[in-house]
């Protein structure tokens, strides 16, 4: 009787420890962990590839499933979206100057937030072009034919959105050159958005104004945007490479005060990190954006003509400066667009 007392006891003991074992392996199983990518309007092509091999990647290398989630919008209007409230763990911005509002606005992020990821936190590269009809019925060959008489331009607001702010710029830049001065470009832009009739939020919103609502001769664009719609609708479209453009470059960053107190800090450093990998550079040249490694950039140099390209630094000092001289509240595109 003792010894099948003995026994139970100890079958007792084991189920408890199994038990005990089984709950402590639960615990440490991994959990799916949830990022949100607050992104601007032409990036849901890309991040939808590369959120897949990201999880791919981390789950291979942690035994951790991760879900990314996206949201897309106008850049200006996406930033003031985290700086009210909504709960990103990265930013992937149209550009620094909107990242920078993080930081000015919000205190989310700190103020040298783009010495952390190489080439100034910005994993890949693009530029604004101009896309027409098919067959460029109306001759559209630079930027001065975008102010002529009875050519309907389509670009959206640069008061909410950054490729709007690009497109801007760039066509202030090229007016500055070819003519001489600031007066004569701020003419030149007054100009070319007297022959808008409709400024969207976002670049996306353009792009279907023009594209789907057949609204407008030509869209200034993102060139990846560009690449999509030729992509997507065969040969209803042409795309116009000016004499001149910007150097567009996205900004990406943790959003460092929401990671923190989520617990996904080391996720969501590894996330934007992957961009700079050699899968992540290929998915950006699959989807149109210009790599920034030698290695992607030599396998899809086809599919980026060649273009004169100035940087926001030589042409306006800083997104600082820019957004103060010409975005601002009463700035000159207030003064420009007021005056329609």
């Amino acid at each position: 009787m003792k010894i099948k007392s003995h026994l139970i006891n100890l079958a007792t003991i084991v189920t408890v420890v199994l038990s005990g074992l089984s709950a402590m392996a639960q615990a440490q199983a991994p959990a799916v962990v949830t990022l949100l990518n607050v992104s601007y309007d032409p990036t849901r092509e890309l991040y939808a590839e590369f959120n897949q091999a990201f999880a791919k990647h981390w789950k291979g290398k942690t035994g951790q499933d991760v879900s990314v989630k996206q949201s897309h919008g106008g850049s200006g209007k996406q930033a003031r979206s985290i700086i009210d409230g909504l709960d990103a763990d990265v930013a992937t911005l149209a550009l620094a100057g909107d990242t920078d509002a993080l930081h000015k606005n919000g205190n989310l992020i700190p103020k040298d937030w783009q010495k952390r990821l190489p080439h100034n936190s910005s994993p890949y590269t693009s530029t604004i072009v101009l896309v027409v009809r098919a067959g460029n019925p109306k001759g559209i060959k630079d930027w001065d034919d975008l102010v002529k008489p009875g050519i309907s331009v389509i670009t959206p607001n640069p008061k909410t959105s950054g490729g709007a702010r690009w497109n801007y710029l760039a066509a202030w830049e090229f007016a500055k050159r070819k003519y001489g001065n600031e007066a004569k470009a701020k003419d030149f832009v007054a100009a070319l958005y007297k022959n808008v009739p409709v400024l969207d939020t976002g670049a996306r919103g353009s792009s279907i104004t023009f594209a789907q609502r057949a609204q407008g001769d030509v869209f200034i664009s993102w060139e990846n945007e560009a690449n999509l719609l030729e992509k997507e609708f065969g040969n209803k479209f042409d795309v116009v490479y000016p004499s001149i453009s910007i150097l567009a470059e996205p900004a990406v960053a943790v959003v460092d005060k929401n990671v923190d107190r989520k617990g996904t800090r080391a996720v969501a450093q590894a996330y934007l990190e992957f961009l700079y990998t050699d899968e992540g550079q290929d998915i950006a040249g699959k989807n149109f954006y210009r790599p920034i490694s030698p290695k992607a950039q030599a396998k899809y140099a086809k599919q980026f003509p060649k273009i004169k390209l100035f940087k926001i630094e030589e042409a306006f000092g800083s997104w600082e400066q820019a957004a103060k001289t010409h975005f601002s509240d009463g700035a000159y595109f207030d003064q420009i667009y007021t005056q329609k």
